[in-house]
């Protein structure tokens, strides 16, 4: 089993449930995808993006250690931080990846990784450890999420064995191989 470090959590905020469902869906998949541990949804709680994450953990194996909602987003960032974690605030406007990852990978603490919806608060600014930027141009929370994990994890997280999975994607050039772990082809 592959072990990351340090060990992540991802706090979305700004999530509105009319209309951010299936981007903050995507940015809980890519988080259990790509070595997180923790997820956490501020603010509300959307039954629908925590059911398809609840989904998406019973089916491909156990992923996050735990994921929660609905407490506000400085809540999260300060329990985390009184618990001895860092934090990182994903934005366009902070100093670049590869100026700030191994600041980052020489925390040693546990690190939440800060991803918003809309407007961030100033608050989130000022209460991360670092603001980090994935490029200084528009683009989508879940690629800025994507490409800081696994700079982080230098592509580890990418042969994650998760625990208890019921089915299991068999790496093939041409086709597509999905096994059950009772060892039936679906």
């Amino acid at each position: 089993m592959v072990r990351l470090e340090p060990e992540t959590g991802v706090l979305r905020i700004g999530h509105r449930p009319g209309r951010d469902k299936r981007i903050t869906t995507h940015v809980a998949l890519v988080s259990r995808a790509f070595g997180a541990s923790y997820f956490f949804l501020s603010d509300v709680c959307d039954i629908s993006v925590l059911r398809s994450l609840a989904y998406i953990e019973d089916m491909w194996g156990k992923g996050l250690k735990h994921f929660s909602c609905g407490l506000g987003y400085m809540r999260y960032i300060s329990d985390w931080k009184s618990l001895g974690g860092k934090v990182v605030h994903l934005t366009m406007y902070g100093e670049t990846l590869e100026k700030s990852i191994e600041e980052v990978r020489g925390f040693k603490r546990p690190v939440l990784i800060v991803v918003g919806a809309e407007k961030v608060p100033r608050e989130v600014y000022e209460a991360a450890d670092i603001n980090v930027s994935v490029g200084n141009q528009p683009h989508s929370e879940v690629a800025a999420l994507a490409v800081f994990l696994d700079r982080l994890y230098n592509g580890e997280e990418l042969y994650i064995q998760y625990e208890g999975a019921r089915v299991v994607i068999e790496p093939s050039r041409k086709g597509k191989i999905v096994k059950s772990m009772g060892g039936e082809n679906q």
